[in-house]
C-alpha cells in the first residue's frame, strides 16, 4: 500500500472519505514536510503513520461532521506547519483561509506547501494581538490547535470571530471548560458543544465549540506580558 492509499484507509476508519487526489495531497505534503524539517524545526512528529493520525486525521476528523458552509472564512491561529489549516483545505477547497503564525520561517514553508499543494490561502507573519488590530471579526470561524490554556487561547481568537460565528478549539481531553467560562464570556462568547472523539491510531480529544454571540471589546486581546501575568 503506497503512502496515498495508507492515508486514505486510515481516514476511512475515522469516518472521513477522501477522493484519490486528496490522498495524493496529503501524501505530498507529508513528504515534503519532512524534507523541509531536516533544515527547519517544525514538528517532532515525522514517522509516516504516526503522522498520518496526528497530523492529517486530527486535522480533519473533528471539522467532518460540523456545520461550515461552502465559502466559509476562517483563521487558523498560530499555523505552525500547517495544522489543522492545511489538511482541512485540502478536505474543503471550497473554505478560505487566513493562516497566522509568528515565526518568518515558518510562513516561508507554508507559502511553498501551498505552492506545491496548490492550495489558495493568505499568509500572514505576525502575532494575534497585533493581527487583530485589522483583522477584527472579519472571519466566519477560527481556529487553533496550541497548547495554551483555553483562557488564553480564547482571548487570542475570539476577537477574529464576527458576531454568530465560531472559535473551534482543538485540546487534549484533559482541558477543563470550567477556568474558560469567564473569558469566554468577557470576549463574547458562549460555550455551545464539547466534543470528546478518537483520532484513527486511538488517542483521544476534545472540541470546544464556542459561538461568538456578541461583539469583543477592543481592549482584547491584551498584549503577551499582560495575558500571562493575569489571564482572563
Amino acid at each position: 500500500m503506497d503512502k496515498a492509499e495508507y492515508i486514505r484507509a486510515e481516514l476511512e476508519k475515522g469516518g472521513v472519505s477522501l477522493s484519490p487526489v486528496q490522498a495524493e495531497k496529503l501524501a505530498k505534503f507529508y513528504d515534503f514536510l519532512v524534507e523541509y524539517n531536516k533544515n527547519v524545526n517544525l514538528t517532532a512528529v515525522t514517522e509516516f503513520e504516526e503522522a498520518a493520525a496526528k497530523h492529517f486525521a486530527d486535522s480533519i476528523i473533528p471539522f467532518a461532521d460540523l456545520d461550515i458552509s461552502s465559502g466559509e472564512r476562517f483563521i487558523d491561529i498560530g499555523t505552525g506547519a500547517g495544522f489543522p489549516s492545511l489538511p482541512l483545505l485540502i478536505y474543503r477547497p471550497d473554505l478560505k483561509a487566513t493562516l497566522l503564525e509568528a515565526l518568518e520561517k515558518r510562513c516561508v514553508f507554508l507559502r511553498k506547501a501551498c505552492a506545491l499543494l496548490e492550495i489558495d490561502a493568505e499568509i500572514v507573519h505576525g502575532r494575534a494581538e497585533d493581527f487583530a488590530k485589522t483583522a477584527r471579526e472579519r472571519y466566519d470561524f477560527a481556529t487553533a490547535r496550541a497548547v495554551a490554556a483555553l483562557p488564553v487561547l480564547s482571548e487570542y481568537c475570539l476577537p477574529y470571530v464576527k458576531p454568530g460565528g465560531k472559535f473551534f478549539a482543538l485540546k487534549s481531553v484533559n482541558e477543563d471548560i470550567a477556568p474558560a467560562k469567564e473569558a469566554i464570556r468577557l470576549l463574547g462568547g458562549k460555550l455551545t458543544e464539547i466534543r470528546d472523539y478518537n483520532i484513527t491510531n486511538g488517542d483521544s480529544r476534545r472540541l470546544f465549540i464556542i459561538e461568538k454571540i456578541s461583539h469583543t471589546s477592543p481592549k482584547y486581546p491584551r498584549n503577551p506580558a499582560m495575558i500571562k501575568k493575569k489571564p482572563l
